[in-house]
C-alpha cells in the first residue's frame, strides 16, 4: 500500500520501464522511497520494486495520484486507454513523460487535464546497459524544470538530446530501431569470420568490439565517418576490397531505406 507522495511513478515496467526505474535509483537521481512502479502484471511490478527497494502498485490511477512525475512506458496501443483511466487522478501540476513510439504530444495532452506538462521521449534499447540514446520533445505546458527532470532521468541511461517533435519519427527510424540494424550486421560479420575459420565466440566478440570501437571513435573525435573510413582504407589494401563488396551489395542504400521505412511506420502508428 502506497502511504506517501512519490516523486516519480513508472507505469509499465517491461524491459524499458524497468531499466529506467532501476537506473533512476542506481544513479542516485531518485531515492528508492521516492519511486513507485506500476504494472498490470502484479508479479512484475513487485519484482522490479523489490530489486530497487521501491513500492509497487497495480492500479495506474493510484500510481498517478501519488506521484508528481509519471513515466508512461506501456505499448503505444495501450496509451489512450491508460490515460483515459488515470485522467481523474491527474492534475495539471503533474509532469507526464511518454516513451510510447508514434503517440503525439497533442494526443497525450488531449487525454489529460488542460495545462498538463507533457514530454515525449524516444529512447532505445541500449538504455538497458547504460549506453542508450534518447531524444525528447516538449509540449506547450512543459517548463525548463520539467526538461531538467527528463535530462537527469534519461541521462542516467545514456546520451540525451532535445529536438522538435516533428523529428521524432525520424529519430525512431534511426536510433530507436537502429540497434536491430546493428545486431543484424554484427551477426553477418561474425558469420563472415566463421566462414573464414574463426571460432564463433571469437568472431562475435571481434565483430561487437569493432562496432563499439568504431562508434566511440566517431563520438570522441567528432570527425565524419567518411574521414575515419578513408584512414582505414589504404590503396589496394584489404579494407577497400571489403568496402567494394559492401557497395556492390547496396548496403548503404539498404540502411538509408531501413531508416526511411521505420520512420514511416512510426508516423503511421501515431496517425
Amino acid at each position: 500500500m502506497v502511504d506517501q507522495t512519490k516523486k516519480i511513478a513508472f507505469i509499465g515496467v517491461g524491459a524499458m520501464g524497468s531499466a529506467l526505474a532501476k537506473s533512476a535509483v542506481a544513479s542516485g537521481v531518485y531515492r528508492p522511497e521516492e519511486v513507485l512502479v506500476c504494472d498490470i502484471v502484479e508479479s512484475q511490478a513487485r519484482k522490479v520494486a523489490n530489486e530497487i527497494g521501491a513500492e509497487s502498485e497495480v492500479d495506474p490511477a493510484a500510481a498517478v495520484r501519488h506521484a508528481s512525475t509519471v513515466v508512461i512506458a506501456v505499448k503505444p496501443k495501450d496509451v489512450s486507454g491508460l490515460l483515459e483511466s488515470v485522467r481523474p487522478a491527474a492534475t495539471f501540476q503533474k509532469l507526464f513523460i511518454s516513451i510510447a513510439a508514434g503517440i503525439s504530444i497533442r494526443t497525450i495532452e488531449g487525454l489529460l487535464p488542460e495545462g498538463t506538462p507533457v514530454v515525449r521521449v524516444m529512447p532505445n534499447t541500449p538504455c538497458l546497459v547504460g549506453a542508450g540514446m534518447s531524444v525528447y520533445a516538449v509540449g506547450g505546458s512543459a517548463k525548463p524544470q520539467h526538461e531538467e527532470v527528463v535530462s537527469r532521468l534519461f541521462g542516467a541511461v545514456g546520451l540525451v538530446e532535445k529536438a522538435e517533435e516533428s523529428l521524432l519519427d525520424a529519430v525512431t527510424g534511426l536510433s530507436g530501431s537502429g540497434p536491430a540494424y546493428f545486431f543484424l550486421m554484427l551477426e553477418a560479420l561474425a558469420d563472415g569470420g566463421v566462414k573464414m575459420g574463426l571460432p564463433r565466440p571469437l568472431a562475435l566478440k571481434l565483430a561487437a568490439q569493432t562496432c563499439l570501437g568504431a562508434a566511440k571513435m566517431v563520438l570522441d573525435t567528432g570527425e565524419h565517418p567518411a574521414v575515419l573510413k578513408d584512414r582505414v582504407a589504404s590503396p589496394g589494401g584489404t579494407t577497400i576490397a571489403g568496402l567494394s563488396a559492401l557497395e556492390e551489395g547496396r548496403v548503404r542504400w539498404s540502411l538509408i531505406r531501413a531508416v526511411e521505412l521505420a520512420a514511416q511506420r512510426s508516423r503511421e502508428i501515431g496517425s
